[in-house]
């Protein structure tokens, strides 16, 4: 294994963690079921944790999406 294949499986395992760091943003099946939470398009604003945790999220999406086509043309 290389340094890129290295880096691509550290930054895939961040991506893991950080996405299950992050809180839930539905009410889960029963919500589903029963129609609670149709706020989809409400305006909600994330705060503090919340916020800076999608911006990693988002960060390492992009570097991961590099990072895999580089892995497969290289």
């Amino acid at each position: 294994m290389g340094a890129l294949d290295w880096i691509f499986l550290i930054v895939s395992v961040l991506l893991i963690i950080v996405t299950l760091i992050q809180g839930g943003k539905s009410e889960g099946a029963s919500g589903a079921i029963t129609g609670g939470g149709m706020n989809v398009f409400a305006k909600t604003k994330e705060r503090g944790v919340d916020r800076v945790l999608s911006i990693v999220t988002f960060i390492l999406v992009a570097v991961f999406f590099l990072l895999a086509i580089l892995v497969k043309v290289l």
